[in-house]
């Protein structure tokens, strides 16, 4: 295979001022560069590169992740329990003494035996239950339990009171004319009748205050209470409060009487009057006489059309109003069966004491301060007991718990929004001692929305106590924020949520702050928010500097840190940007990823610049290694900055920071151009030219290859070096050095390919197979690293354009390549050459009597037996090149068998005309193999017209030289000059008239550079125009430019001026005294297309015709084809029109 070595580079021809790829290549591998300045000793040694490529792959493996912007599902990695966060004792409330410990046993254990209402379905009834529960809680012996519960029982009960409001009533009956009533209530206390109502058969009345009492004992003024009147509605809106003093829970009853108010002295005025009445008696007299036309269903008679009229009443035990309390509508009732009513009324009951016999109550401690101090011990005993040692507790209470809370609160007439306070309160100081559920407390600060409209009903000392609340929380909140990445990863799912519901919490607190007399907060919280995560960020990023990279530490030492630095920083402000930036955003209003990135990227930037300064005069290749992967990093701290929408990198503290890295970039990719070379060797030295596996036809060393320059690819895009002019110097340097890796590797497996021993009598090699797919996939791993080698240009350029020295260099890589490949492939075809001919000779040798098919058998059986084995062996791109070589091959050696036999039978030539067909069939393969249009040109065109002129007489050839000349007229070739001529058909005489006209720009054949031309003009072919002879112009001396203006006449028959074949040609003969004429060019016209041939004569003379300019021009090879098929004729016709022709020839061939 020594004829590959020969191979010359067309690298010279495309890039100016460089020298040849493959001259710079036949050094060693270690061979020193042509740059002055030489590799320093360093890191990377002479050896195989695996280590120095393993190296860079952990450098690209680092910017996978950064090419675009994070997603926060990329980030999120991990659903493992958030970090817990930091707890302090002495942030909770303030520890009680024994005490109040005591005290506050006593007032549970009141609050339980002195209970009073309905307990709800979700409430625990049992009042040992719950007094075994408090026993629990408070940690007391079953002696002590005992005896506090005797102390309580001693104890006074508590004084009970009823709060009612009335709200509104709806679809209550029209009494008045207008369609509508003019509705008020009247409500009180009923007391017990002292003896239970036995049932019986007679009709059932039901208490109105129009009726007296059977209660002895007189009945306070206080207990009847009346709302104002809703002047013509039938829905009234009330809204009113009254409160009612209770002596017996167990036996009383709530009253309540709906009245239309109908004139201006009513009962209205007269309960304003009630403090007259001191007993029962004298009131059920006084409403015995305003409210008497009630008696029949509300009907008055003539004589009482200004009585009130009765809408319905309601009478509610007090026993049965709910503990908890309740908000519900009542279906209005009627005084007896005999009464017409409609509607609903809507009260709000609560049943609460007023005064306690408890030593908390005794010492002035307010019923806010004992529930916040007993939810603070049930908060912290259902916490130890449920889930002690889980941040996720949502704060739920045991039933038993719920319970004593709701009895507590009720008796205690705490409002929803004192409860909701106090709630927060005690959860929020819980919280950072024993940590919670952001949610459990969110949920708080929404259930203290929701009622703050009574937030003016707070006491002040209350308002100050949730100030303080609020203060606490949120200091504690701004120190998680201070240290966010170690509480709230961006990793982690869990601990990312969390955040997100803090961030809510005290985005919540905000909502609060205009409503406070006392303002809990001295600043913006958005902003004391902000000058925490700035502070974070300071002391996150000192704490690696001190961990990675301490200043104390020489250059070197903390080059290596500074990276790994870097790399974390990168890594945050991922996360800052795909996780955190949205949460600050949308909850707080904090542009959190910009205030970061400038924060730290400044601080980055600083150690950068200093470092750089300071190792600058002492650049070895491990400097430079470790500099090039800070700069890699910094740059795509650069770049993500960037592609955010909107952000641009000049502003930045990075902006320049390419500068100081450019010797250490140069001298690293110095030492990546003779690592590459290292490797290449080295995956070339272990080669076996054998295919991998089953699935790729390409050895191991091309795999290598061919990553080895992806990796490069990656590498400078990762680079992305800014500078316009400095990045064309680095790029076309690294574009040399692949273009010579490349051509240096085809080098070797030439070299390994020629060392190994061929096998005796095969005609496909399988290693010149593999080196062909080797150098295919590198041709194509190649350039599409060299165009990803593209730099950003100094001036504007298209989309997509390489650069010019980049495009040279691709251009003339890509030809060595396909030069290489096709020397590789004339070299694996050419062992089949003898076989080829072998097999075609045997075509032309079998007689006639065997049939074509089975003469051409052999041949297709051989082909089809390689080329199964190349198909096995070969990349598509590689079998196509390998068949078009065959297919040349074939056609040639076809050529040459004809041109070895002539003047035989035309069965001969039919033969070889069914074998071509045979071929070609067999080399498209049905549209697998070869297109058609590529089998059908070429060679194949010259063997088809010989087989074709073989089968035709001899006149037939004729007229084929002669539409030759016709066709040659048609095609652009290098010309000689132009003649100019009119040609018409009289048929009136039945002649042919020319007029040569003038020629121009002829060929100067003289010594002098001019000619003495003259023009033969005559017909063909012979055969149609035997009586014919040819005529010629006169000789213009020593012109180029001749004018001659000289008519010709030729008797000729129209007929014949018909045929396809039938021209006129002109041949232009430069005139010499003492030798033979020379040949300057000639042109044919067909004859059937002039006028009088192909349309009728209109009149007029032939110079009035337009003329033709025709081209003049040399015979071509397809008009000599038809010449060389008549030389081998030996028929009298045919050798006189080749000796004619011959003479012209001479004196072409004696044309300079």
């Amino acid at each position: 295979m020594t004829t590959l070595l020969e191979i010359k580079s067309s690298v010279l021809r495309q890039v100016q001022a460089r020298p040849s790829f493959r001259r710079r290549t036949e050094g060693e591998p270690g061979s020193a560069s042509a740059d002055p300045q030489e590799p320093a000793t360093g890191a990377w040694k002479p050896g195989d590169g695996v280590e120095f490529f393993a190296q860079m792959r952990l450098i690209l493996k680092k910017g996978e992740g950064r090419q675009g912007l994070p997603c926060p599902e990329v980030l999120l990695r991990s659903g493992s329990p958030a970090p817990a966060e930091p707890v302090d004792p002495n942030r909770g409330l303030r520890a009680l003494t024994q005490e109040e410990v005591e005290m506050l046993y006593e007032e549970a254990l009141y609050t339980v035996l002195y209970r009073a209402g309905t307990m709800g379905p979700d409430q625990v009834d049992d009042q040992e239950t719950l007094l075994g529960y408090l026993q629990q809680v408070f940690g007391t012996s079953p002696e002590e339990h005992a005896e506090a519960i005797e102390r309580v029982k001693k104890a006074k009960a508590p004084t009970y009171a009823l709060k009612v409001s009335v709200m509104r009533a709806k679809n209550l009956l029209a009494k008045d004319p207008n369609g509508f009533s003019d509705p008020y209530c009247m409500l009180g206390i009923l007391p017990a009748s002292g003896a239970p109502r036995e049932p019986g058969p007679h009709k059932e009345q039901r208490f109105s205050f129009r009726k007296g009492s059977k209660r002895g004992g007189p009945l306070p003024a206080k207990c009847i209470q009346v709302t104002e009147v809703k002047s013509s509605t039938l829905n009234p809106v009330w809204k009113e409060n009254f409160l009612f003093e209770i002596e017996d829970v167990s036996t009383d009853q709530l009253h309540l009487d709906i009245w239309d108010h109908d004139d201006d002295v009513s009962l209205v005025e007269a309960c304003r009057k009630l403090n007259e009445v001191i007993g029962l008696k004298g009131m059920s007299r006084y409403f015995k006489q305003i409210v008497k036309s009630a008696r029949a269903n509300g009907t008055a008679g003539p004589t009482e059309d200004h009585t009130d009229d009765f809408l319905g009443c309601l009478n509610i035990p007090i026993r049965e109003v709910p503990v908890a309390g309740e908000d519900r509508w009542f279906k209005l009732e009627p005084r007896s069966s005999a009464s017409r009513v409609q509607g609903d009324c809507q009260l709000v009951l609560k049943l609460i004491t007023t005064q306690r016999d408890t030593g908390m109550s005794q010492r002035g401690r307010s019923g806010f301060l004992s529930y916040m101090l007993l939810l603070s011990r049930l908060l912290q005993f259902e916490h130890r007991s449920q889930e002690p040692n889980s941040s996720g507790w949502r704060g739920e209470l045991s039933g038993p718990a719920a319970t004593v809370l709701c009895l507590h609160g009720a008796q205690s007439n705490l409002s929803a929004l004192q409860l909701a306070v106090l709630h927060w309160q005690v959860s929020s100081r819980h919280h950072q001692t024993c940590t919670l559920d952001y949610g459990y407390l969110l949920g708080l600060l929404e259930d203290m929305q929701v009622h703050w409209e009574e937030a003016s009903s707070l006491p002040q000392e209350q308002e100050e106590s949730l100030a303080d609340s609020f203060c606490a929380f949120s200091d504690f909140g701004l120190q998680l924020l201070r240290q966010l990445r170690d509480y709230f990863p961006a990793t982690n799912s869990t601990a990312v949520h969390r955040l997100e519901l803090l961030l809510k919490c005290l985005s919540k607190m905000q909502l609060f702050q205009p409503s406070f007399e006392i303002c809990p907060f001295e600043t913006e919280l958005n902003m004391d928010i902000a000058a925490a995560l700035k502070r974070g960020n300071r002391e996150w990023y000192d704490r690696l500097l001190n961990t990675k990279s301490p200043r104390e530490q020489p250059g070197p030492m903390r080059l290596a840190g500074l990276v790994e630095l870097a790399d974390a920083v990168y890594e945050d402000l991922q996360s800052c940007y795909g996780i955190y930036a949205s949460l600050f955003h949308s909850i707080v209003e904090i542009d959190f990823f910009t205030l970061t990135f400038r924060q730290l990227e400044r601080l980055v930037a600083e150690e950068a610049w200093v470092l750089t300064e300071e190792l600058s005069p002492k650049m070895t290749l491990e400097v430079a290694s470790g500099l090039f992967e800070l700069y890699l990093t910094l740059a795509d701290i650069q770049s993500f900055w960037s592609s955010i929408p909107g952000r641009e990198s000049r502003s930045l503290a990075l902006a320049g920071i390419h500068a100081p890295f450019l010797p250490a970039v140069k001298l690293w990719l110095q030492v990546l151009r003779d690592q590459a070379r290292w490797r290449l060797q080295g995956a070339v030295d272990v080669d076996t030219l054998e295919p991998m596996d089953a699935s790729c036809k390409h050895s191991s060393s091309a795999t290598t290859a061919s990553l080895c320059f992806s990796l490069i690819q990656e590498l400078w895009a990762r680079l992305a070096w800014p500078d316009p002019a400095q990045a064309q110097v680095l790029g076309t340097q690294l574009s040399q050095d692949l273009c010579e890796a490349t051509l240096f590797y085809t080098e070797l497996l030439r070299k390994k390919v020629d060392a190994q021993p061929g096998a005796a009598g095969e005609a496909v090699s399988e290693p010149l197979c593999v080196v062909l797919n080797n150098v295919e996939l590198l041709r194509k791993a190649a350039g599409q690293s060299l165009r990803g080698l593209a730099w950003p240009e100094a001036t504007s350029a298209l989309e997509g354009v390489l650069p010019r020295p980049l495009l040279s260099c691709a251009q003339a890589l890509d030809e060595d390549l396909r030069q290489e490949v096709h020397t590789v492939t004339a070299h694996l075809t050419s062992k089949m050459v003898a076989d080829i001919r072998k097999y075609v000779q045997h075509i032309s040798l079998s007689p006639d009597s065997i049939q074509n098919d089975e003469a051409v058998a052999p041949l297709m059986k051989y082909l089809d037996e390689k080329l199964a084995l190349l198909n096995a062996s070969l990349v598509k791109e590689n079998l196509s090149r390998v068949l078009e070589a065959l297919w040349e091959l074939l056609l040639q050696a076809i050529l040459q068998a004809l041109g070895a036999n002539l003047d035989v039978s035309a069965d001969f030539y039919g033969r070889f005309h069914f074998t071509l067909e045979a071929l070609v069939n067999f080399f498209h393969a049905e549209g697998q193999g070869l297109p058609l249009e590529s089998l059908r040109d070429g060679s194949y065109k010259r063997l088809e017209e010989e087989l074709r002129l073989h089968q035709c007489s001899t006149r037939e050839c004729i007229e084929q030289y002669y539409l030759d000349k016709l066709k040659q007229r048609c095609l652009e070739q290098k010309r000689s000059g132009r003649l100019s001529v009119r040609c018409h058909y009289e048929a009136a005489q039945q002649r042919l008239a020319v007029e040569v006209l003038h020629a121009a720009d002829l060929p100067p054949l003289d010594a002098n550079g001019l000619s003495d031309p003259f023009v033969i003009v005559e017909l063909g072919p012979p055969h149609l125009f035997p009586l014919v002879r040819s005529q010629r112009t006169q000789v213009k001396s020593r012109t180029l430019h001749p004018v001659y203006d000289e008519l010709f006449y030729f008797s000729v028959p129209a007929e014949a001026c018909r045929r396809r074949s039938a021209c006129v040609l002109f041949t232009v003969m430069d005139h010499d005294w003492l030798s033979t004429n020379d040949f300057a060019g000639e042109a044919a016209l067909g004859l059937g297309s002039i006028g009088g041939i192909a349309r009728p004569q209109v009149g007029g003379s032939v110079r009035a015709r337009q003329p033709v300019t025709l081209h003049l021009r040399r015979p071509r090879a397809q008009v000599k084809s038809a010449l060389r098929m008549l030389e081998g004729r030996t028929n009298k016709e045919a050798q006189e029109f080749v000796k004619r022709l011959k003479e012209l020839e001479k004196c072409m061939e004696a044309d300079p």
